[in-house]
């Protein structure tokens, strides 16, 4: 059983009425579930998901249509992402820029950017990207679930933050040299960065 908290609720218009269509993440997995409930749920509350059931505070109130999980998502960091993370078009494979550190040393602890930014951020962006969520909400989301996982391990969100930002910055200032051609541009297309797009789409790998 696991446990998903709810970030979008709504009354499902593609089903019978009365039945609401609900999304959870686990924050910590992480874990993406749609749910088809008879009773609405708000953001913020916990569902736990058994199989397809579905149950609030003991009771089952609803069943789970699709599920989604990392365990078959490769991180790559053979590449350069202006980024510094992405992801490809059919979302199977996460990157991170091959120049960022794979582990972070935060004030006596690791923190393994894989983890945090490829697999509990860009992972999770994607997810909602698909389902046709704008990219400011996917990744306002896809914020909240990387800094839940990093405080998990804990190391503050702030240095945390501190620590990215550094990297962050070294990364964009370099000159591509080998973008994956397999690169979902969304997050570039809604930042209207052109200076970044021709970059990329001159440097991609064959």
């Amino acid at each position: 059983m696991a446990r998903f908290e709810v970030i979008e609720h709504q009354k499902d218009r593609n089903e019978k009425l009365g039945e609401y269509r609900i999304i959870g993440i686990n924050f910590l997995d992480p874990e993406y579930v749609k749910i088809i409930a008879s009773v609405d749920v708000e953001k913020g509350q916990f569902l736990d998901v058994d199989g397809v059931a579905v149950r609030m505070n003991g009771n089952q109130i609803g069943k789970a249509i699709e599920k989604k999980d990392g365990g078959s998502v490769r991180v790559s960091t053979s590449y350069d992402i202006k980024y510094t993370g992405g992801y490809s078009l059919d979302g199977s494979t996460v990157y991170l820029d091959e120049h960022f550190p794979k582990i972070m040393h935060i004030k006596g602890k690791d923190v393994d950017a894989r983890e945090s930014i490829g697999l509990h951020h860009e992972l999770p962006e994607k997810w909602l990207s698909d389902d046709g969520y704008e990219y400011p909400y996917a990744h306002e989301v896809a914020t909240g679930i990387e800094k839940k996982y990093v405080e998990s391990l804990g190391v503050t969100w702030k240095d945390y933050c501190d620590e990215v930002d550094k990297n962050l910055r070294n990364v964009y200032s370099r000159k591509l040299g080998k973008s994956p051609p397999s690169l979902d541009l969304a997050p570039y297309l809604y930042c209207r960065d052109q200076e970044a797009l021709k970059e990329i789409r001159n440097s991609h790998s064959d």
